[in-house]
């Protein structure tokens, strides 16, 4: 069942109700219940379309808000005394607030857009995701970074703050005004699954305890509003506060964290505003101001559990470190006698009076400080780390300081380029003086990330990955190596498409590794084996809880998988990054390898049929997959091999679904998997 009426990335291309099932826009929940109504009778194959084809019109449309007004008016004496119903109806897009909508209109009131944005926003001059990316916008709809949860240094641990309770990493105090601030800037934060939830969620969850719940759900009326007991309003955390509705300590705290975070929250339109407004709106006022400008012991309402110190939320999220996945900042737990890293207020005061304009990337023509810099997403945690340490001990100046960090975000912000140089060596005819002239030609070309490393646009275009056309745009500049790289048709060669990345414990609903999976008796070890060096063979070993992609070396030495098992993996992992030919000592592919009886058949079809499944056969000297037409040029893949895995038979189906007890192909055995909401991985089921 095709059609060519699907929007969103499908526009304008012939695509199956297969493929628009599984994309991104159907959640795992609406598939299963749409195949069950399919298979029962309930829905025809072609209302099943219809459906599809309206879920993905919603999920790829502006959302809209309309307004409708009734004015009635009411005739003068001399006409017929008739009443005219006059129906105004005004549409006006709308963003995603912290709860709910909010119109651009109501975002031009809080003076987070211009009139000039504004405009330009209904005149469809610029898109609602193009100004809610704006960092300027973001920030009042998203707000910044709470506290998310902890980082233990010594284990290298991410875990829940309620977690670390549990384990006797923070006490009871410090995490419930963790949680409470969670709670009153937005969502309460698993930081394992990097997932927002309301308290009522997260306490359903067990991300928190029920003997929590009241306190936290009190918290989260700083962000959906309190009811004034005298007029029946809604009222925000400040009103409240000024009405004792809240204890004071309790509620500078709060409003300290969301400040700290982006902004006060406005509950009645669920959204951040800027200082004027709030004080226009009544939320904030000057006495509190200085309050929180020039904070006390008595005024500083958290705690760091290291050096035993009350701080304000900001100062607290500044010693935090941020996860390199998710982006959370965590909190630092050091054991006794461990090194514990954070910036001093002295050190910081320091940066942040350091300013520049010469800042790339998303800092272009603006005044930016060093310490805003140095926290951006441009630098590392170590970098962060080594460089602060440097400037302490007097290894380097404030002003060499600042030239590393612009040097690093230069650097990142600039087009990877490979360089090529050729050398010719040019000998002159008879009559010439017999000298050489050596002419050197340097080729800077446009490259790409590839599976383990860069891929240059020529390649693309030898592989028939890229036509002329986008090839020549890319030298020209009409294009970007991202734009490209986010292109369908080449992110699958570049990328790949999803692997199995662990497994979905329907029971529990406990997303763990292969490994895990093996280790609890929930996989057996052949399975697990054979999963995993599919993995390794497709490109990485995955973490699927963590949402991280690991070499082999890199998997066993976090864990991921087990030693007894790391030769192995090893082994299938040279199906991406090649084999070496005993012969000629060349890099040679899996598919090379296989006709060379390098290694054992039913093993190296396996895993063949795993690239293939997943974007397609990898050529291991140039880190990207191929069409099969390329594969074939190549020596990669040929017409006997095409037809054992177009035909296969219970020989060659080298999978297992342990729910089923049957031998599949990898292609079936993805099929059967969910996709993760979260992070749009594929994990196989399992119904124990």
């Amino acid at each position: 069942m095709t059609t060519t009426k699907a929007g969103g990335k499908f526009q304008g291309q012939k695509v199956s109700l297969w493929d628009l099932l599984y994309s991104k826009y159907i959640t795992e929940e609406r598939r299963r219940e749409l195949v069950q109504q399919f298979k029962s009778g309930a829905i025809t194959i072609e209302r099943f379309m219809e459906i599809i084809l309206t879920i993905i019109q919603q999920k790829t449309t502006t959302t809209t808000t309309t307004t409708s007004s009734m004015t009635t008016c009411t005739p003068p004496p001399e006409t017929k005394s008739e009443k005219t119903t006059i129906t105004t109806t005004t549409t006006e897009t709308s963003f995603h607030g912290i709860r709910k909508n909010v119109t651009a209109s109501e975002l031009l009131d809080s003076k987070i857009i211009d009139k000039k944005l504004y405009e330009d926003l209904n005149t469809g001059k610029v898109t609602v995701n193009q100004v809610s990316e704006m960092d300027s916008v973001r920030k009042y709809l998203e707000g910044t970074n709470s506290i998310a949860g902890v980082y233990v240094q010594s284990t290298k641990q991410t875990m829940s703050i309620y977690e670390a309770k549990s384990k006797g990493l923070l006490t009871p105090g410090t995490s419930l005004v963790l949680l409470e601030a969670q709670a009153a800037t937005g969502f309460v934060i698993d930081p394992v699954k990097n997932k927002k939830l309301s308290v009522e969620e997260s306490a359903a969850q067990g991300l928190v305890g029920n003997e929590w719940k009241n306190k936290l759900l009190s918290a989260e009326r700083a962000v959906t509003g309190y009811k004034d007991p005298y007029t029946g309003n809604t009222i925000s955390l400040f009103q409240a506060l000024k009405k004792d509705l809240i204890v004071k300590d309790h509620g500078i705290r709060l409003l300290e964290a969301q400040i700290a975070t982006g902004g006060i929250i406005d509950p009645v339109y669920s959204h951040r505003v800027p200082v004027e407004v709030a004080y226009q709106r009544g939320y904030f006022d000057e006495e509190m101001n200085q309050i929180l400008d020039d904070p006390d012991d008595d005024t500083k309402g958290f705690f760091d559990p290291n050096t035993q110190e009350n701080l304000t939320y900001l100062q607290l999220v500044e010693r935090c470190v941020r996860d390199p996945d998710t982006g959370l900042s965590l909190l630092v737990i050091v054991k006794k006698g461990e090194f514990y890293f954070f910036i001093d207020e002295q050190t910081k005061t320091i940066l942040k009076a350091m300013t520049t304009t010469k800042a790339g990337g998303k800092f272009q023509g603006q005044k930016v400080s060093l310490w805003d810099l140095l926290y951006s997403k441009y630098i590392t945690e170590e970098r962060r780390r080594e460089l602060v340490q440097q400037f302490k001990s007097g290894a380097i100046t404030i002003e060499r300081f600042m030239e590393i960090i612009l040097t690093i975000i230069q650097q990142k912000t600039t087009t990877t380029t490979t360089t090529t140089s050729s050398m010719t060596t040019c000998t002159p005819p008879p009559e010439t003086k017999s000298e050489k002239t050596t002419i050197t030609t340097t080729t800077t070309e446009t490259s790409f990330h590839g599976i383990r490393k860069n891929v240059t646009a020529s390649e693309l275009l030898d592989s028939k990955i890229i036509d002329k056309k986008l090839y020549e745009d890319l030298n020209t500049g009409k294009v970007t190596v991202n734009q490209v790289s986010e292109m369908d048709s080449v992110r699958k060669y570049l990328e790949g498409t999803n692997s199995i990345a662990g497994v979905y414990v329907q029971s529990t609903k406990q997303t763990m590794s292969i490994y895990e999976a093996k280790s609890k008796g929930l996989l057996t070890p052949g399975t697990s084996l054979v999963l995993l060096e599919a993995q390794a063979a497709t490109g990485f070993v995955i973490d699927p809880v963590k949402n991280k992609k690991l070499s082999v070396e890199e998997s066993a030495a976090q864990g991921l998988v087990g030693n007894e098992w790391k030769n192995k993996l090893l082994s299938a992992e040279r199906a991406v990054t090649g084999y070496k030919d005993p012969y000629t000592g060349n890099t040679i592919s899996l598919f090379q390898a296989l006709k060379k009886d390098l290694i054992v058949k039913d093993h190296g079809i396996r895993l063949l049929e795993a690239q293939i499944a997943t974007g397609g056969i990898i050529d291991p000297v140039y880190s990207h997959r191929v069409p099969v037409e390329v594969a074939y040029q190549r020596g990669y893949f040929d017409e006997e091999m095409n037809q054992i895995l177009d035909d296969p038979d219970d020989d060659t189906k080298g999978f297992f679904d342990p729910n089923t007890q049957e031998n599949l192909t990898y292609l079936q055995l993805v099929e059967r998997c969910v996709r993760d909401p979260d992070t749009g991985l594929s994990l196989l089921s399992l119904n124990k």
